[in-house]
């Protein structure tokens, strides 16, 4: 139970059905989705498309996603990656011929032809009762109507402002200017192709005018996408077997590489044979194990994580028992590393932005959603006739021969967004995301040790105070107290203060034996749980 004389939020309470999103609006239209017979997969994408219109710096039809769905009483839980593929043209030939080195953000190099929109499709066909036609009105509604702008979208869009302007993409800078907290923000041309979609599939982005327009656009930037990659784009969203982990008492579902969910096991893994610290959730020990623990699995994710239709990546070795004790025993709780070994190995030698929802509905099943368009703002291309603001997942390749993450033609880049699902004797007990780009797997780990180690309820969880180990530094928000500061810089830890917090979150847990669904969405974004 939180102090109620302190500033905070109860958790969201019910019966029916919940959705916990980082938008009101878009909450609500999940609500209002599950109020009229539909399930917890067309609730989820309701919601999603309305966020790519409400919170245009995070997501949006120029993006990927990722889902995992726990159909109720199958005890099963699916996975579908909906990543998007480079251009057929996009060989390391071409860029070392040019004498480029590392991908650039807002290059039409960095983006890879968006999966999102084919995704959602393939996941109503597959588990949906209603269709795009449908699900599609609350976002050409607001698209076309205009929406309010809430407070963090405002501030993103005044802190990330340059990205339009040196890209170009006047629509989302009315009259020159950013618009402010309050501000109603109309875009028709993004109404007009949610309505095309609604009415013809997913087809309607990936082929003719709109396809052609995103082609077109990227081009005239340099790009090498031609429309034969946007068509086979439609095709691109697959099913995959999701990888998992048993961890205090309850199992750990994530999706496989080309997505870094694989590094939430191995933080988790590494913990495993811990006890949790005696300091609390916001002790030193506690923090400096985490930081140590996530230090060994990016290293690890940075080396070896890619498109596994092109490279083989060895999830068996890095998720093993083995393999993570070994990384166990490089933890000290009297001083930080001040030397990893190098990945793979075991032995030392002598932020972007996205959306994340889920939702549970009355039947009990229960979809971990995640969509992105990367960076803020992604590319910063906006296709002014389609209204389509593109993402760019690709700055996540190497422009590195014989990396494994490599640029090549038709391969899925290393992703950053990962929903979770966590089970427990077949039955869901919590679809679960936290977002931030690189932050996510800190973050998800943060979030259930919070939960299953610390004991706090799904609101307290996704409310603490964060860290991330990134580049050499322990990134720290404000709410971290100042003594555990210095006692992680007494440890050998370089700390820094962030000017944006990490991230932000949802999840809903599943109680099951009272009936009751208890939902959290993160304070650092506008949104909400809700249910009935």
């Amino acid at each position: 139970m939180r102090d109620f004389h302190l500033p905070g939020r109860s958790p969201a309470y019910a019966a029916n059905g919940m959705a916990a999103t980082s938008m009101p609006a878009a909450t609500l239209a999940a609500l209002d989705v599950l109020r009229t017979g539909g399930n917890a997969m067309d609730a989820a994408i309701a919601a999603v498309a309305l966020l790519g219109v409400i919170e245009p710096q995070s997501t949006g039809i120029g993006g990927d996603m990722f889902c995992l769905y726990a159909p109720a009483g199958t005890g099963r839980v699916v996975a579908l990656n909906a990543s998007g593929r480079a251009p057929a043209a996009a060989s390391i030939d071409f860029f070392e011929a040019r004498g480029l080195t590392e991908p650039d953000p807002q290059s039409p190099h960095s983006v890879t032809v968006p999966g999102g929109v084919a995704g959602w499709e393939k996941l109503l066909a597959a588990h949906g009762t209603k269709g795009l036609d449908e699900l599609l009105r609350p976002a050409i509604g607001f698209a076309e109507n205009g929406f309010r702008v809430h407070q963090r979208v405002g501030h993103d869009w005044q802190v990330h402002q340059q990205r339009l302007r040196d890209q170009g993409a006047t629509h989302y800078l009315p009259g020159g200017a950013v618009p402010v907290p309050g501000d109603r923000f109309t875009h028709p041309a993004l109404a007009a192709t949610l309505r095309r979609i609604a009415r013809e599939g997913a087809r309607a982005l990936y082929e003719g005018e709109v396809a052609a327009d995103l082609v077109a656009s990227l081009r005239a930037r340099g790009g090498l996408h031609t429309e034969e990659d946007f068509a086979r784009g439609l095709d691109a969203p697959i099913f995959v077997d999701p990888i998992s982990r048993s961890w205090r008492g309850h199992e750990v579902f994530q999706c496989p590489p080309n997505g870094s969910g694989l590094l939430v096991l191995m933080i988790l893994g590494i913990l495993e044979g811990l006890e949790p610290a005696s300091d609390g959730p916001l002790g030193i020990t506690r923090l400096h194990r985490h930081i140590e623990a996530a230090r060994l699995g990016y290293r690890d994710r940075d080396a070896f994580v890619a498109d596994p239709s092109q490279v083989a990546v060895d999830v068996g070795k890095l998720n093993s028992d083995e393999y993570l004790g070994r990384l166990r025993a490089l933890i000290r709780d009297d001083r930080a590393m001040m030397d990893l070994p190098a990945a793979g190995e075991a032995v030392l030698p002598d932020h972007r932005d996205t959306v994340y929802l889920c939702v549970v509905d009355r039947d009990g099943n229960a979809c971990s959603f995640i969509n992105s368009i990367f960076d803020f703002f992604g590319s910063g291309i906006h296709a002014e006739k389609s209204g389509v603001l593109l993402h760019n997942r690709g700055f996540s390749f190497r422009y590195e021969r014989g990396h494994p993450n490599c640029i090549a033609p038709d391969k899925r880049p290393m992703h950053t967004i990962l929903p979770g699902m966590l089970m427990q004797n077949g039955r869901a007990v919590m679809p679960y995301g936290v977002m931030g780009g690189h932050f996510q797997p800190m973050g998800q780990s943060l979030l259930l040790s919070n939960m299953l180690e610390y004991g706090l309820d799904v609101q307290a969880a996704l409310d603490l105070a964060r860290v991330l180990p990134r580049a050499g530094e322990v990134q720290l928000e404000r709410g971290i107290p100042a003594d555990v500061v210095a006692g992680l810089e007494r440890l050998g830890h370089r700390t820094a203060p962030i000017p944006n917090p990490h991230g932000g979150g949802q999840a809903i847990w599943i109680d099951h034996a009272r009936g009751v669904l208890i939902g959290g969405s993160d304070p650092r974004k506008d949104g909400i749980a809700l249910g009935y």
